[in-house]
């Protein structure tokens, strides 16, 4: 019997015993579609987490923060005076690794409160920066324009805002049916009256940004029903950070940033607090390294200026992204090794389901493999037979646990949204495809070893 002959027959098989060829495809085609679900939502998670760490400057951006001196140094502590400005301009002339250092100066204690337009709002992300924080920070100006050098220079009481400040103060504009553009206005920073120059592009993950969509179409038609001037129940509103879908934390954070001008920082806000130094202090520094395989080599670098610049004092710390990027890498493989052994466990039940109907059409067929046997087929002929049946049956179910899994993805997604949709890639079907057609192949050998090894005396008797 050729091998084409020997699918056919195996179709021929099912088709002939539909109900319990159907069945017995199940475990196979729930075992599949599992696995190409699981991975597509680990691929999800994966695209989401990578997104978030790119959108915050990714493995080439570096925090320099002050720190307590070591303990064999604390005899010296009166003489650290932490990260200044005088450290940026150090970097700049001599660590040539460096390719953009940015100061970032904040208020002491807790974040100032803003307000505009009788509301009140607060988020931590207010700072006194540079005007190259934005490009480190990979934020795009949508509105306005970025404060520039002599804006700082003259410490102008102007700042660049994010959408989230925007929704906060100014209103959302799923709410009033039309763009709100807050460049020009003024909002107060702890009190002190700055003018709006700039405003952010939005940032959001697919889901959010589907999410969005969504509740502007709400919107509008809330506003058809209740025109201007009639009471109505109104659009159901997202409150963001507090409440709601929040998103990814890192799109939350920049579309929460507030920037001014450094010097505005110090001038206007910083210097006036009970507990400023004599001197400007920064908060922190922003760093992009250049090359990110040369990563240690240019914090070596910048170590070095700094000991120099600081006297010997190891009075500040370094904070990479190196551990989020092992984390996600962690959380990644965690999840497709759990996800994946759910799935095996999965098809590992359709292989046995396969290996039970097999045996079983063994015992319904013995007299028919007798036959064949006596008009002159071998053990291995028969042996060939029935694995190709076992993965014929294997391969249908692969191929309709591959069909299905669009539809499980498709409501995973829509029964637990997450801030990522699950993707679906080529790989992980040609896997599971392949998988299934090897579960086929290991569930036939049992039955086939023993349709092989059948008497031909005993099957012709065999009534």
């Amino acid at each position: 019997m050729t091998f084409v002959n020997a699918i056919l027959v195996g179709l021929k098989e099912i088709a002939a015993n539909k109900f319990r060829s159907a069945l017995t495809m199940l475990g196979i085609i729930l075992g599949v579609s599992s696995l190409v679900a699981m991975s597509a939502i680990t691929q999800g998670l994966e695209n989401g987490l990578r997104e978030a760490l790119e959108a915050v400057g990714g493995l080439r951006k570096v925090r320099v923060e002050a720190q307590p001196v070591p303990v064999e140094q604390r005899h010296l502590q009166d003489f650290a005076r932490g990260v200044t400005l005088h450290d940026v301009l150090a970097l700049q002339a001599s660590a040539p690794e460096i390719e953009v250092v940015s100061p970032e100066m904040r208020l002491d204690g807790s974040s100032p409160v803003l307000s505009a337009n009788g509301r009140y709002y607060r988020t931590f992300m207010t700072a006194g920066v540079w005007p190259v924080q934005a490009d480190l920070m990979e934020h795009k100006v949508a509105e306005g324009r970025m404060f520039n050098l002599d804006d700082d220079a003259a410490g102008k009481a102007v700042c660049v805002i994010g959408t989230g400040i925007r929704d906060e103060l100014f209103g959302r504009p799923e709410e009033t049916g039309e763009p709100v553009n807050p460049v020009g206005r003024t909002m107060n920073i702890a009190g002190v009256p700055f003018t709006i120059v700039g405003m952010f592009e939005h940032y959001e993950s697919e889901a959010d940004f589907k999410a969005r969509i969504e509740r502007e179409a709400e919107a509008a038609r809330q506003r058809a029903l209740n025109p201007p001037g009639e009471k109505g129940k109104g659009a159901r509103r997202d409150r963001g950070w507090g409440g709601g879908r929040r998103g990814n934390f890192a799109f939350w954070i920049k579309n929460n940033t507030v920037y001014v001008p450094l010097n505005a920082m110090w001038m206007k806000l910083r210097s006036v607090q009970t507990n400023a130094p004599p001197e400007p202090r920064l908060s922190s520094m922003e760093l992009r390294i250049r090359d990110v395989s040369r990563l240690d080599q240019a914090l070596t670098q910048v170590r070095n200026v700094l000991m120099v610049n600081h006297r010997g004092i190891e009075d500040f710390a370094f904070r990479t992204q190196e551990d989020w990027a092992d984390q996600i890498q962690t959380s990644v493989r965690n999840a497709r090794m759990s996800g994946g052994l759910i799935a095996a466990i999965s098809l590992f039940v359709g292989g046995i389901g396969i290996m039970n109907i097999m045996l079983a059409s063994i015992s319904e067929r013995i007299r028919e493999i007798g036959i064949r046997k006596a008009v002159g087929a071998s053990g291995p002929d028969i042996f060939v037979q029935i694995v190709v049946e076992s993965v014929t049956l294997a391969v249908l179910g692969g191929l309709l646990g591959l069909v299905c899994s669009r539809g499980v993805v498709w409501g995973i997604a829509s029964l637990t949204p997450t801030d990522n949709a699950p993707v679906i890639t080529a790989g992980s079907m040609l896997f599971a495809f392949s998988f299934s057609a090897l579960v086929g192949v290991l569930a036939g050998l049992v039955p086939a070893f023993k349709a092989a090894r059948l008497s031909v005396i005993q099957s012709l008797r065999y009534d």
